[in-house]
């Protein structure tokens, strides 16, 4: 298993061709209680850097990023019913969706977690 994250705040939980995708810690501490979570459709098709999901919080929406190019697989059914998941656990229980990935090459471009808080401590 593979952790890796983007530059606009999602992370990637790569297990073979499957990716986990949520937002990070960093994220949903600026977005401030997530009040509603809208899911992509099982089947759909992303390009990396497309819109996959949203996120409300009482503060802004929010679009969640692809964070590479493949087909969601799995969204989380829990989260429409509890937004706040995002809040509470947001890089284990509040993932988004599963992507089968389409090009693993894509990952390259993406931060492990050291660069990842360096790149956090530069915002």
């Amino acid at each position: 298993m593979t952790l890796l994250f983007s530059k606009d705040h999602e992370w990637l939980k790569v297990e073979g061709d499957i990716a986990t995708v949520g937002i990070t810690t960093y994220a949903q501490a600026q977005l401030g209680d997530v009040v509603f979570v809208e899911l992509p459709e099982i089947g759909r098709t992303v390009a990396k850097g497309d819109d996959a999901a949203v996120v409300e919080s009482v503060k802004a929406a929010s679009e969640v990023y692809s964070p590479a190019s493949g087909e969601i697989v799995a969204v989380n059914e829990a989260l429409p019913d509890a937004p706040q998941t995002v809040n509470e656990a947001p890089e284990t229980d509040g993932w988004f969706f599963k992507l089968k990935l389409s090009d693993t090459a894509e990952l390259a471009d993406l931060l492990d977690e050291a660069a990842y808080k360096a790149f956090v401590d530069t915002l």
